[in-house]
């Protein structure tokens, strides 16, 4: 199946969570397109504007606007280049939400986080909220 990766996220969030936010999603609205048929309200976010049909708008992770993460309950990104990772885990930190990722390849974080088998698609949760 040619999307089975961003449909495996999106299924997984979907079935897990309530609020998403995508980050870096670079135009490619599979996954979030699952949360908002179900829906589940996300907010996909990128450093460039996209013409898309879901909710979007430009932030970097890296000096995020912390309003558009608030009470969300994961953070999530598909192939999220590995130097960014770190920023990814302390905004979650910050916001108190999970951090689901999917990596390129074999590329990890540290020691990767738990894992999590989506369907054959491997995630990590590198951040878990706190209740």
């Amino acid at each position: 199946m040619r999307y089975h990766i961003e449909t495996a996220v999106g299924t997984y969030i979907k079935d897990h969570y309530t609020s998403a936010v995508e980050v870096g999603f670079g135009g490619k609205t599979i996954a979030a397109k699952i949360l908002i048929e179900a829906g589940i309200p996300v907010l996909c976010t990128d450093v460039h504007t996209y013409d898309t049909d879901v909710p979007a708008v430009v932030d970097d992770c890296v000096e995020p606007d912390y309003s558009l993460y608030e009470g969300t309950d994961v953070i999530y990104a598909i192939r999220p280049g590995v130097e960014i990772v770190p920023a990814l885990i302390d905004l979650a930190k910050k916001m108190n939400c999970d951090l689901i990722i999917y990596h390129l390849g074999f590329e990890l974080y540290m020691n990767g986080g738990e894992r999590i088998d989506a369907d054959g698609v491997m995630l990590h949760r590198y951040v878990k909220r706190s209740l």
